[in-house]
């Protein structure tokens, strides 16, 4: 996006998880370190069933008191459900702020101006008090402004930016393999490491236990990946969720994520990926591309 672009996204949510054992309570539950989420550092991670699979990702923001956690607005209730029921004795608290905040993307170019000259991934300042970060998983998605709706006029004045559709940041991250609409079609359906979370920062292999650990490590130490999610390009006709990918009369992939962005998993071995990525497959009764982002 250019420098003075700013694209405000209505369709995140906000969770503040507070209270005494706010910090313990996050550690033993998601898949990243909460050690890491600092007032200079935010971190991209996920909820996992028990056995592994995935079910919510989100952005762990830093407060003063407590933490912030920012998702998909649609998966708000849900994940406070959850927290709940995870919750126990723990002292600690959920609160949906998604009516308080909003997600506001800028440029690296825009984020250097307020920074200074950090621009790595996560990193995290402030603009009127209002957290601003670099994009964990990957940088060419440019920093996000998380504003106060009171605030977020005022910055985009006093930023110069101008607003742009946020197709255009939606576009890009399609473009870079990374799924961020309708992402409850994945929940429990496929592993968290399938999704490709340990490429996007969002799995530290090296904290302690959390909820799906076993299943998650063992995948990953043993070598045991069999499909990986990957963006589908459609070359003709019409695809619907769960339609099948076949290459050379075998299947190879589901569509999990129909519209308006798909994603399919997909085998990445036995075949090798390398055999038929960005060649033209059936998928039903339609023809499709499955692309392979440069990052893997």
């Amino acid at each position: 996006m250019e420098k003075d672009e700013v694209i405000t996204l209505e369709d995140r949510g906000f969770i503040e998880v507070n209270g005494p054992e706010a910090k313990d309570f996050l550690q033993n539950i998601v898949t990243n370190d909460i050690e890491k989420a600092t007032n200079n550092s935010t971190i991209f991670s996920l909820i996992l069933t028990p056995q592994g699979k995935y079910l919510f990702e989100f952005f762990v923001l830093k407060l003063n008191v407590g933490y912030l956690l920012e998702c998909e607005k649609k998966s708000t209730a849900e994940i406070i459900k959850l927290l709940k029921f995870y919750k126990l004795r723990s002292k600690v608290d959920f609160t949906d702020l998604s009516e308080k905040y909003v997600a506001a993307v800028i440029s690296l170019e825009k984020f250097k101006e307020i920074n200074g000259s950090n621009l790595s991934k996560g990193s995290t300042t402030s603009y009127r008090e209002d957290p601003v970060y670099v994009d964990p998983r990957n940088d060419k998605l440019g920093a996000k402004i998380i504003s106060k709706l009171e605030n977020i006029h005022l910055t985009i004045k006093n930023l110069n930016l101008k607003i742009s559709d946020k197709k255009n940041y939606y576009n890009k991250s399609f473009e870079l393999g990374i799924p961020q609409i309708n992402l409850n079609k994945l929940k429990d359906k496929i592993f968290g490491i399938e999704n490709n979370l340990d490429e996007l920062n969002g799995i530290d292999f090296k904290k302690g236990c959390y909820i799906g650990q076993e299943n998650t490590s063992r995948i990953k130490l043993r070598n045991k990946l069999r499909r990986r999610i990957f963006p589908i390009q459609k070359i003709s006709g019409e695809i619907s969720e769960n339609d099948v990918i076949r290459y050379k009369n075998n299947d190879i992939g589901k569509i999990l994520i129909d519209k308006p962005y798909p994603f399919a998993l997909v085998k990445v071995v036995e075949p090798d990926l390398k055999e038929y990525a960005n060649t033209e497959l059936m998928c039903s009764k339609s023809k499709v591309k499955i692309l392979k982002p440069e990052w893997i």
